[in-house]
């Protein structure tokens, strides 16, 4: 086994958390001598006792985002080197469409247990470290970050008015924030007649004056059929879960060259930059001024799109994520 060998567990090694947070790093930490073996947590109590015993052949254990029992955490402490927490929700709380409101004691008591118990954490954003560091000393902020090199074609801007196509992308649990908010998209469509909103997801809204064009998301074509569009939205509830969201979404709009506006909640207050890369909006009045002034400029939705692209690869670049996560496991 190299020296320099981490042992990754996550809950699936497809999950989005896994493919942006570890995978996406492990071509760049190899060129610095340090590898991933990346393992999905077993089910079955003695095939992941099993596991985490195995973990003592390794440089250390980077665990992420699941909330293991007080005796899990203890076992993998045992046989851990190093053990390193990668969290890039308010895992402590219950999300925003929860029945049981968003607070758990049993997420919050085992969440302080692996927060107390790691060497370090590597929290998402600024509101993540922030409830980490209640806890342990060691917290470093490691963004998502994505490949600009995956989104090669940029949204052209040569749409003008109500020919102009919006665009959100997201999952179906989080479809349910976008639903939610039909008397501000509906006003939208009001605004401009003849304006579409493009889904890229699994499952696809209907609104009464905003034609939903459905798209089936697809890992492959989801850059292209982005730089088909002209402006994304992000539009997320004003609460502790979405505070400790990480903004994917906008980062990939603005990898396409796309010009964002969103509510200024959490990190979307920090990646759209009003007048510069987007526009923050809060209420419907804000969201159709907003919409309509970048509906009928292009040249300003090229030069605001041109500038999210240019953050997306100086702060939240895979290169960026992979050195700061270096740093971390040195």
């Amino acid at each position: 086994m190299s020296q320099r060998c981490w042992l990754a567990l996550v809950e699936c090694v497809d999950h989005v958390c896994c493919r942006y947070r570890l995978r996406a790093f492990e071509p760049m930490l190899a060129d610095n001598g340090v590898s991933l073996d990346i393992r999905a947590i077993p089910k079955s109590v003695p095939a992941r006792l099993g596991l985490f015993r195995s973990a003592r052949n390794y440089t250390g254990v980077i665990l992420q985002r699941k909330l293991l029992s007080r005796f899990d955490v203890a076992w993998l402490r045992w046989f851990s080197k190093k053990l390193i927490f990668d969290f890039d929700d308010a895992v402590w709380l219950r999300d925003s469409y929860s029945g049981k409101g968003f607070e758990s004691a049993k997420r919050s008591r085992r969440f302080r247990s692996i927060a107390k118990t790691a060497d370090a954490l590597a929290a998402g954003n600024r509101f993540l470290a922030e409830e980490a560091s209640k806890f342990n000393k060691s917290v470093h902020i490691i963004p998502t970050c994505i490949d600009p090199i995956h989104y090669p074609a940029q949204a052209e801007h040569f749409r003008v008015g109500s020919a102009v196509r919006l665009v959100w992308l997201g999952s179906s649990s989080t479809l349910q924030g976008l639903e939610k908010n039909r008397t501000m998209l509906d006003a939208l469509g009001q605004a401009l007649p003849g304006l579409t909103l493009r889904v890229i997801c699994d499952r696809f809204p209907t609104f009464d004056h905003l034609p939903v064009v459905p798209i089936p998301w697809s890992e492959v074509a989801e850059a292209a059929e982005l730089a088909e569009c002209d402006i994304g939205i992000g539009w997320v509830p004003d609460d502790p879960w979405s505070r400790g969201k990480c903004g994917l979404k906008l980062l990939q709009y603005h990898a396409a060259g796309l010009v964002v506006v969103a509510n200024p909640v959490g990190v979307q207050a920090d990646m759209v930059q009003p007048g510069v890369t987007g526009e923050l909006a809060s209420t419907t009045d804000d969201w159709v001024r907003a919409v309509v002034n970048l509906a009928n400029n292009p040249a300003l939705r090229a030069k605001q799109g041109a500038a999210g692209r240019e953050q997306v690869e100086r702060f939240y670049s895979i290169a960026h994520g992979a050195a700061l996560l270096g740093e971390v496991l040195k």
